[in-house]
């Protein structure tokens, strides 16, 4: 079952790339780049990832990305991603990214743009991986300054797949971006965003009416509320699960308590996401092991969450299609355990 997780084709669609800086390309960047860093050896770096909640690790997160500077550095960090997409055979992945991690400390959004676009085009044509670009405004800062990050993403919207919302939930309800969100509409960008994973089954609400997102991300609280459920359900809603961050930030005691293969036996469009993989123990492969190795996951369940990777992405229906039919060919030629 572990080999057959292993080799299936997925796509992934809930990926923060800087979520994605491995300790040892950590140290690599600061060497280039002559950025101190308040650990002393890569056991010190292991050491911090040791935290409990989600404040903590956005601690940890945004001072590890202090060390990206050039081009180039996006480029190497987008690059290994994909090469580990590659071993595990993630055949397409949405990424997001933070522009404004990286534009409050001086770096030009041009620079984090073009370095991860590039690294994208080079994974298609030399990986066979295809990706699309999502967006994020980090939602512990201010409207005001969102809008100012989706003005300055103009120049470069043909770039972009979608909008995003992520950082810390609580506290920072959907709505405090209503107005950005429709200003992203109106530029022809759809919209995903973090909801129901600290905060309540109401955030999912209003990012779906006040936000109109097509994908929620997270979204395991909807349990909360069984009428939200049966529209996540009907309207085929996808959720984004990311179960190793859930389990590692205690949304979830222990995997074996996680709620994603209740909601898919509701029917919910729900996938498996490893959201910051060098944070929270491992990438999309780790995630399905998990889930077999805590909840029993069956042959049968784990294929139909690779499918609703594949449905619920923003690619057009006839790439769509041929990634479903590769799934299919896969299945048919697996052994039989009969």
């Amino acid at each position: 079952m572990i080999d057959f997780l292993t080799k299936m084709p997925k796509a992934e669609l809930h990926l923060h790339i800087e979520g994605s800086l491995e300790p040892e390309l950590m140290f690599a960047l600061a060497q280039r780049n002559n950025i101190p860093l308040p650990y002393a050896s890569l056991d010190d770096v292991r050491r911090a990832y040791q935290f409990e909640n989600l404040q903590d690790f956005l601690d940890i997160y945004y001072a590890s990305a202090a060390v990206l500077i050039t081009e180039q550095d996006f480029y190497d960090l987008t690059w290994a991603y994909l090469e580990k997409c590659a071993e595990q055979n993630v055949v397409h992945s949405e990424i997001f990214f933070d522009p404004q991690t990286h534009t409050q400390r001086g770096i030009s959004f041009k620079t984090v743009i073009n370095g991860i676009s590039r690294a994208l085009a080079d994974g298609k044509t030399q990986l066979g991986i295809s990706s699309l670009l999502i967006m994020c405004f980090l939602r512990h800062l201010s409207a005001e300054e969102a809008m100012q990050t989706l003005v300055e993403a103009g120049p470069y919207i043909g770039q972009l797949a979608g909008v995003g919302l992520d950082s810390s939930e609580l506290g920072h309800p959907p709505e405090k971006f209503s107005q950005v969100f429709a200003m992203a509409s109106e530029m022809g960008l759809p919209a995903v965003a973090h909801a129901g994973e600290e905060g309540p089954a109401e955030y999912i609400w209003n990012a779906l009416k006040l936000l109109k997102v097509k994908r929620i991300d997270h979204g395991v609280r909807c349990v909360d509320d069984p009428e939200l459920v049966a529209v996540l359900r009907d309207n085929h809603i996808p959720l984004t699960v990311c179960p190793l961050s859930n389990t590692k930030l205690k949304v979830f005691e222990q995997m074996s308590q996680h709620n994603i293969l209740e909601l898919l036996d509701k029917g919910l469009n729900v996938t498996v996401n490893s959201d910051d993989p060098a944070y929270f123990g491992g990438y999309v492969n780790e995630n399905f092991v998990a889930l077999y190795q805590g909840l029993a996951m069956t042959q049968a369940q784990a294929v139909k969450l690779a499918q609703n990777s594949f449905n619920a992405s923003f690619l057009e229906n006839e790439e769509k299609q041929a990634l479903l039919t590769r799934l299919d060919d896969f299945v048919a030629r697996w052994p039989s355990s009969d």
